[in-house]
């Protein structure tokens, strides 16, 4: 049985619509929340294995705010990109080309690994009022408070794409491996909270296309940081990180708010990699106040 979310009378009363659009060759899936007639409206890329629902629990939260949500190509319902290996450059080109075609002009942001995609995207030339980045990685993944677990992730994602395809296959969709990354990333006590965060990945954790698009996107995951993008992203951006989060550390989020020409770095404490699913009202309010009509460049 689903675990209850405890978001879902927020996320009902907001009206959501499921669309389809033809990007690089290949058809994106994504989500509409909220009303057309909004004065602001947000694409938000999700993180590495997710998909759209992960960010649900943050739309319920913005009331009055027009979300478009897409499946990463090659996770969820968005099929892989047709004739392109998996890599930053291929995400890159594909919100490039998702967003201005959606939502032109749209504020920009991005969860996790896709706060990386979000950030080559705008420093390639994305046009965009504002920038909003979640869990933000801010440095190499193998040097972060758990080295050594991505270490051994590393080891786990080459595996899963060198064994025959259906060990490999049954490998990278292990529930019991998917259940230990939700635990080793779940930081609040609540035990409701916990069992709704185990229940959306071992719901979602493994609608990925195959074996060889998640290993790309998980090399492009821990290859990149937002780093070597920030200072070519000249809007203006907010930082929403997270005193505990065992990928990136604060003091990394700290500096990465520095490389930024303009950059404001909101911490939320007692939360670590998923503030998406434990903090979802706080990240929700500093976006809203990110982006009042009073802050210079609002759309």
């Amino acid at each position: 049985m689903p675990a209850p979310n405890p978001y879902s009378v927020l996320l009902d009363a907001i009206p959501v619509e499921r669309h389809e659009i033809e990007v690089l060759g290949g058809t994106t899936a994504y989500w509409v929340y909220g009303s057309p007639e909004a004065e602001t409206t947000i694409v938000a890329v999700h993180g590495f294995r997710g998909e759209h629902h992960g960010l649900e629990p943050v739309v319920a939260h913005l009331d009055g705010v027009r979300i478009i949500s897409p499946d990463l190509p090659g996770f969820g319902e968005t099929p892989p990109l047709p004739g392109r290996r998996h890599d930053l450059a291929a995400y890159r080109d594909w919100l490039r080309a998702f967003a201005p075609a959606v939502a032109p002009g749209a504020v920009i942001l991005g969860h996790s690994f896709g706060s990386i995609v979000v950030a080559a995207a705008v420093a390639a030339g994305l046009q965009t009022p504002r920038v909003i980045l979640v869990n933000p990685i801010g440095a190499p993944a193998l040097e972060g408070p758990r080295g050594i677990l991505t270490r051994l992730a590393v080891f786990y994602y080459w595996s899963g794409a060198r064994l025959p395809k259906p060990v490999g296959d049954g490998l990278l969709r292990n529930g019991a491996i998917v259940r230990v990354m939700s635990v080793s990333m779940a930081k609040t006590r609540d035990a409701q909270l916990r069992r709704f965060i185990h229940d959306q990945h071992d719901t979602y954790f493994s609608r990925f296309a195959d074996r060889d698009v998640l290993h790309d996107a998980f090399l492009a995951s821990v290859s990149h940081d937002v780093r070597e993008f920030a200072p070519s992203i000249t809007q203006p951006t907010l930082l929403i990180a997270a005193v505990r989060d065992d990928i990136t550390p604060i003091e990394a989020e700290r500096h990465l708010a520095t490389l930024f020409p303009d950059a404001e770095l909101v911490e939320i404490a007692d939360v670590g990699h998923l503030i998406h699913y434990e903090t979802p009202a706080a990240a929700a309010e500093a976006i809203k106040r990110f982006l009042a009509p009073s802050a210079p460049g609002t759309r």
